[in-house]
């Protein structure tokens, strides 16, 4: 299914669970911003919000994807969890994190139910916290899981509307055909009717 951003982002903003999982990623880790993000091999877009820390990232907007941890996990679908930036051996001169001045991340990805990549639903701020607790990551990988059912449901739904919209269309079409159809008869069949009266005196 070949669906663009504007698509998923408005999908998206229709899923009313969304905030709430924001809020409550952003209560356990300690995280003052989250996001989901639409994430592909050459864009990132913000889909759904929650903005504690004044980062500056709205709805729609985008980053330049190589500059963004969410590039990386595209790659290898795997969730980041880093809980300081400045103590960790493989991000602490990473460019990232220099760039959008962040010291605890995490980031998980979101797969469609076909298996295909949606993006990341992540979390971040300037300020360090402990994110090594595996019930972080459970959490985290859960609520991915959870945004892919609710993202099917929601993309199920706006098809069947579709169809049920083409349905209504096509069955005006079809009663305006008819009345017009039986207009444009309604002559030709009198004087049809009428031969045959005169036929049968």
């Amino acid at each position: 299914m070949n669906r663009s951003v504007s698509d998923d982002i408005s999908a998206i903003s229709r899923i009313s669970a969304v905030p709430a999982i924001l809020q409550v990623i952003s209560e356990t880790t300690g995280l003052r911003f989250a996001a989901v993000a639409r994430v592909t091999a050459d864009s990132w877009t913000a889909c759904a919000v929650l903005d504690r820390i004044n980062f500056g990232l709205q709805v729609g907007g985008e980053l330049d994807v190589t500059t963004t941890l969410c590039h990386e996990i595209h790659a290898s679908h795997q969730t980041i969890i880093i809980s300081k930036v400045s103590e960790d051996e493989r991000y602490c001169n990473h460019h990232t994190p220099k760039m959008y001045g962040f010291e605890s991340y995490i980031s998980a990805p979101v797969f469609r139910t076909d298996g295909s990549f949606f993006g990341t639903v992540c979390a971040l701020d300037p300020l360090p916290a402990n994110l090594s607790e595996g019930s972080i990551l459970a959490m985290m990988e859960s609520f991915a899981k959870l945004l892919a059912i609710q993202l099917e449901a929601e993309e199920r739904f706006e098809a069947t509307e579709a169809a049920l919209l083409d349905a209504q269309q096509t069955a005006e079409l079809r009663e305006q055909f008819i009345a017009l159809l039986g207009h444009d008869l309604r002559n030709p069949l009198s004087s049809i009717m009428s031969g045959a009266r005169l036929y049968r005196q």
